[in-house]
C-alpha cells in the first residue's frame, strides 16, 4: 500500500527507535500528527508551548545520545522552537526539528504566518531543507536524520503544508539511517609529542569535561601517572566526581579556590574533552595539551601546544600505554594532596551554610545580616537536603543562574545520578522541560528540576504538560524573588542592583492549581 510522505516519516522514526515527538499541533503538520495517532510505537506528548517541546526533546538527546523529535507548525510554531534548540545545538545533541511552511504556491509571497524556515534555522542547525515534492523523500529526510546524529546537532525539515500529505512514488524506498560515527585516535607522532610535554612538566593539572564521560577508569590512571589534580567543568561532574581523589570540582565563577589554584600553580594543563568556554579562567603562560573528538575545538580558548584530535577514551589508552613505556611517572602527590585536602575544607565550608541552624550562631547571624535578612531557608540547605533524600539514580535538571550553584557544590552525582541544565547556552526557564523530557524518557526513575523563580515563571504552563501526561516530576523552585546570577554579576563590575526585582506568585499555590 502506498504511503504518504508524513506516514513514511513516522514509521522510519519508529523503526530507528524513537518512542516520543514534543511539539504544539498545527494545520501544516496535520498530516504528520494524523500518522503519529496511529503509529502505536510513538507517543505525541503535547506541550503548551514549542519551546518546551525543544529543551524536552534536548534533554532526551543529551540524556541518551539518541536522536530527539520536535514539531512546530508554520511561522510562530517554528519560531517558538528556537531557544531550544540552540540549547540542544550548542550541547552537541541529535535532535530532529519538523516544521511546518505555508502551502507551495505560497512561499514567498509574504503569506499569512510565512517565515523562510531555512533562513530562520541556518544558524542553529547542521542541516536544514524544505522538502517541495514527494520525490525528494526519503533522501531528504535521510540526509536530516543523519547529519543530526554524525555531528551531533540540530537538523531541520520544513513540511509545506500541501507536502505531508502527498503519495510517495511507487519506487520510494524506505529510508535507511547511517550508524553513529566510531572513534578515532591520534596519530602515534601525536601521542610522541604529548609523552614529552608531560615528560618535561613538573606540574600537570587535568582540565576535564563531557566528552570524557566514558573514560573514567582511564581518567583515574593518567591521574595516578601524573599526580595531576582533576578540574572537573560542570557538564563533567555527573561523570566524574564520585569516588574520585583526585577532583577538585569546578572552576570558573562557580567554582572553588582549590581548583582555580591547581590551574594557576601547575606548569601544564591538559585539556580533555571540554570546550571549557571561559577563557579568562584559564591561566596564560601554560604549556597547553588538548584531546577532543572534534577538531574544530582545539584552541578555540587557549593557544595549544599539543593538539589531540580523537575519542578520548582509545587515545588515553594509547597515552597511557605511551607514558609507561616511557617510564613518566611524577612525583608531585603532596601537591595534589594538599589541594585536595583545601577543596574539602572549601567543601566543610559550604556545608556548614547549609545547617538548618546555622544562622542561629554567631557567625551565621553576622553573615544574615547581609545575605539572609529575611532567614529564609538557604539554598545550601536545599540542595543538601535533596542529596538525603534523592535516590542513587536520580536526574536532576536546573535553571541558568543561581540554581546551577547549589547543585554544582553541594548536590554529590553519586551512583548513577545525572545533572543536565543548559550549560552551554545559558537559557533560564529550561528545568522544567528538560525534567518533563526525562521522566517521558526514564518514567520509572526519579526526576528534579532545580528551577529558579525567574525561570519557572517563563514556561510555567507547562507544568500542567506534566499532569497531563502523568510525569511525575519534583519541581523544587529557589524562590529569592531575584534574577540573583545577574545580581552578582552587577555587584562583581561595581554597578548597583537594578530591575532584578521579581513579584512572584505563591508557588505552591500555583503547583495546586496545575494539579
Amino acid at each position: 500500500m502506498a504511503m504518504t510522505v508524513g506516514e513514511m516519516m513516522v514509521k522510519a522514526l519508529a523503526e530507528h527507535g524513537v518512542s516520543k515527538v514534543w511539539g504544539v499541533v498545527g494545520d501544516a503538520l496535520n498530516p504528520i500528527t494524523d500518522a503519529i495517532r496511529r503509529e502505536d510505537r510513538i507517543d505525541w506528548i503535547g506541550v503548551r508551548h514549542e519551546e518546551a517541546g525543544a529543551f524536552a526533546a534536548s534533554a532526551q538527546a543529551q540524556l541518551t545520545g539518541e536522536l530527539g523529535v520536535v514539531m512546530g507548525t508554520v511561522g510562530p510554531g517554528a519560531i517558538h522552537l528556537l531557544n531550544g534548540l540552540y540549547d540542544a545545538q550548542k550541547s552537541h545533541a541529535p535532535v530532529l526539528a519538523i516544521v511546518g511552511q505555508v502551502p507551495q504556491a505560497s512561499i514567498g509571497t509574504n503569506f499569512f504566518q510565512e517565515v523562510n524556515n531555512d533562513r530562520l534555522f541556518d544558524d542553529v542547525s547542521v542541516f536544514t531543507a524544505t522538502v517541495t515534492t514527494a520525490e525528494q523523500m526519503p533522501y531528504l529526510f535521510e540526509q536530516a536524520v543523519n547529519a543530526a546524529i554524525a555531528q551531533s546537532g540540530v537538523a531541520v525539515l520544513s513540511i509545506p503544508a500541501d507536502v505531508g500529505g502527498l503519495t510517495l512514488p511507487k519506487e520510494a524506498t524506505t529510508p535507511r539511517f547511517a550508524p553513529k560515527p566510531t572513534g578515532s585516535t591520534p596519530s602515534a607522532d601525536r601521542i610522541g609529542e604529548a609523552v614529552n610535554a608531560l615528560q618535561s612538566a613538573e606540574k600537570v593539572s587535568l582540565l576535564v569535561g563531557r566528552g570524557a564521560q566514558n573514560s573514567r577508569e582511564e581518567l583515574l590512571e593518567l591521574a595516578e601517572i601524573l599526580d595531576s589534580p582533576m578540574v572537573l567543568t560542570l557538564k563533567g561532574k555527573e561523570f566524574l566526581e564520585d569516588e574520585n581523589p583526585w577532583q577538585l570540582g569546578q572552576s570558573g565563577l562557580i567554582g572553588n579556590p582549590a581548583a582555580i589554584k591547581a590551574m594557576e600553580e601547575s606548569d601544564t594543563i591538559f585539556m580533555i574533552g571540554t570546550d571549557f568556554p571561559y577563557r579568562e579562567w584559564i591561566p596564560s603562560g601554560k604549556q597547553m595539551i588538548q584531546l577532543d573528538i572534534n577538531a574544530s575545538h582545539i584552541g578555540r580558548r587557549a593557544q595549544i601546544d599539543v593538539a589531540l584530535v580523537g575519542d578520548a577514551t582509545e587515545s588515553l589508552r594509547l597515552l597511557i600505554g605511551a607514558l609507561r613505556s616511557a617510564g613518566v611517572e611524577k612525583d608531585e602527590k603532596d601537591w595534589a594532596e594538599g589541594l585536595r585536602k583545601r577543596y574539602e575544607r572549601w567543601l566543610d565550608g559550604q556545608k556548614k551554610l547549609a545547617n538548618p541552624h546555622f544562622d542561629e550562631t554567631l557567625l551565621g547571624k553576622l553573615r544574615s545580616l547581609g545575605d539572609n535578612p529575611s532567614k529564609r531557608i538557604r539554598p545550601e540547605g536545599v540542595a543538601t537536603a535533596l542529596d538525603e533524600v534523592c535516590a542513587d539514580d536520580a536526574i536532576f535538571t536546573s535553571d541558568t543562574g543561581m540554581s546551577t550553584v547549589w547543585p554544582s557544590r553541594l548536590l554529590p552525582m553519586r551512583g548513577t545520578r545525572r545533572l543536565i541544565g543548559s550549560y552551554n547556552l545559558g537559557s533560564m526557564a529550561n528545568a522544567l522541560p528538560m525534567a518533563l523530557g526525562a521522566q517521558a524518557e526514564y518514567p520509572d526513575r526519579q526526576v528534579v528540576a532545580m528551577a529558579g523563580d525567574g525561570g519557572l515563571m517563563m514556561l510555567a504552563g507547562d507544568l500542567r504538560t506534566a499532569v497531563t501526561y502523568d510525569l511525575p516530576i519534583t519541581v523544587v523552585v529557589f524562590n529569592n524573588t531575584k534574577l540573583g546570577m545577574v545580581k552578582l554579576e552587577m555587584e562583581q563590575v561595581g554597578l548597583p542592583e537594578y530591575g532584578t526585582d521579581l513579584d512572584n506568585p505563591d508557588f505552591a499555590e500555583l503547583g495546586r492549581a496545575m494539579g
